[in-house]
């Protein structure tokens, strides 16, 4: 398996150097050369197949000869053995017709640990081939940070930067990222929004001579094997479901697009997926694009779905690069000038073909404590902000068959935003043992502009010393 870049100016990697790499040195985003295949009997053989097994028949042909399917396999093993649920991403029933599939139950009770968890492993055992060490430089709306610091925390050949918008991220979620204290770790809040964190990632790799002093990679969804760890569980669900005999549809919470086009490579691959329900807080850039062609920058609305306060959402260029027939020059052109407008008008035809699989809906925050409610009242789940705005999205959606199950991807353990939880349902939900003690460990981070220089020299002064 190769991997090309959605610019079409970097070259074609392996899975090993593209997972390494995070961005293309061309700025744009890995996908694969082509979309393998599962066959409907492999689909159904995957019915009765644990998590590690499901993730070694999804991942293996993205993997390639980097690593021997046994290989694979130990890995998959040791990343979801850290998870307090034997089925790694349980399905709960909700109704006749809708579910949730429980993303949080990793150390740090966010979707993002089921990626990076193995991402983690995978650098270490790539470095450690290489002899080489990276610095790993990532932007956080809240679980990213916590979930890859996790996985990374003490690790040799590798130190992280996580940068965080300061006073927009939950208590939970900050505290879980500045309360690490293994020495390869260092946390930065920036005065800023997480897009202004994201752009800063962005310039640092985009400024050659910075990027080849630190060896920097990523953690965050552009980087393809975390993407790839993401299409596990749309099998793992769907199959037990009914497919490939049955379709599922899936409601995905989402501000940065990469785990909603997760569910797309799936899709690719042959699972039989009815629709892919994008739903969005009030800042619904994501919305408008796919339902009105207006892909353009507005202004940041904090909310209690912090985590999906995003303008700017940077897997959305791996779906444009499909929309644009994979044509890497025409999709450079369109990136450039949007980073410069601010806009990037998507035609007719390309929303008509987006429009065969995605949907999409913007939740304010009443609809969000609404359906908060009546998970608790009907269904007895209390939910945090985020999962509550995909149900919110699923319920409303008149767009799937009524044959169809909806699952809706529940992304974050409900204690990490208890503030907004209890205001909506009366419920306090309470952190899980495994993380008891969070709010008496000490904090250490740094808070600096959101200024590249700043940034880049703190950076510097860090690696210096190590």
């Amino acid at each position: 398996m190769r991997y090309i870049s959605t610019r079409g100016r970097a070259p074609a990697l392996s899975f090993e150097e593209v997972t390494l790499a995070g961005l293309a040195s061309d700025g744009g985003l890995y996908v694969p050369e082509s979309w393998p295949q599962l066959s409907v009997e492999t689909l159904r053989s995957l019915r009765t197949a644990s998590y590690v097994e499901t993730a070694v028949a999804v991942m293996a042909p993205f993997v390639g000869d980097a690593l021997s399917e046994d290989e694979l396999r130990d890995l998959c093993a040791e990343a979801y053995g850290r998870f307090d649920h034997a089925g790694v991403t349980p399905l709960v029933q909700l109704d006749h017709r809708h579910w949730l599939l429980e993303l949080f139950h990793g150390p740090t009770l966010a979707f993002k640990d089921v990626a990076l968890q193995l991402l983690g492993l995978l650098f270490e055992r790539f470095l450690s081939r290489r002899d080489m060490h990276v610095t790993i430089v990532g932007a956080t709306s809240g679980d990213t940070g916590s979930a890859a610091i996790d996985a990374v925390a003490g690790r040799e050949k590798i130190d992280i930067f996580m940068l965080h918008p300061q006073g927009r991220v939950s208590d939970v979620q900050r505290r879980q990222m500045t309360t690490v204290m293994a020495p390869n770790v260092h946390n930065i809040a920036i005065d800023g929004s997480f897009d202004d964190a994201q752009a800063l990632v962005k310039a640092m790799f985009n400024d050659r001579a910075f990027a080849g002093r630190h060896n920097l990679s990523a953690v965050n969804s552009i980087n393809w094997a975390r993407l790839m760890a993401q299409v596990v569980y749309y099998v793992y669900a769907a199959v037990r479901l009914g497919a490939p005999d049955r379709q599922v549809a899936f409601s995905v919470p989402t501000g940065n697009f990469g785990d909603v086009f997760a569910g797309y490579v799936a899709s690719k691959m042959g699972l039989p997926v009815a629709r892919l329900l994008v739903a969005t807080n009030v800042n619904d850039i994501l919305h408008r694009a796919l339902s009105a062609g207006d892909y353009s920058v507005g202004t940041v609305t904090p909310t209690v779905a912090p985590s999906m306060d995003i303008q700017v959402s940077s897997n959305f260029e791996r779906l444009l690069f499909d929309l644009h027939g994979r044509d890497g020059a025409a999709l450079e052109a369109a990136m450039q000038s949007f980073e410069t407008a601010k806009t990037l008008a998507i035609t007719e035809a390309q929303r008509a073909q987006a429009a065969h699989l995605f949907s999409s809906a913007s939740i304010d925050e009443d609809a969000m404590a609404l359906v908060m409610r009546w998970a608790s009242a009907e269904a007895g789940q209390v939910i945090d902000p985020h999962t509550a705005i995909g149900l919110a999205a699923a319920r409303l959606s008149d767009e799937v068959p009524a044959e169809v199950p909806v699952v809706t991807l529940a992304t974050a353990h409900p204690a990490k935003f208890r503030d907004a939880v209890e205001r909506a349902t009366g419920i306090r939900p309470h952190l899980p043992t495994r993380v008891s003690g969070l709010f008496d460990r000490e904090e250490r981070f740094e808070t600096l502009p959101a200024d590249l220089k700043a940034i880049q020299a703190h950076i510097d002064a860090k690696s210096e010393k190590r």
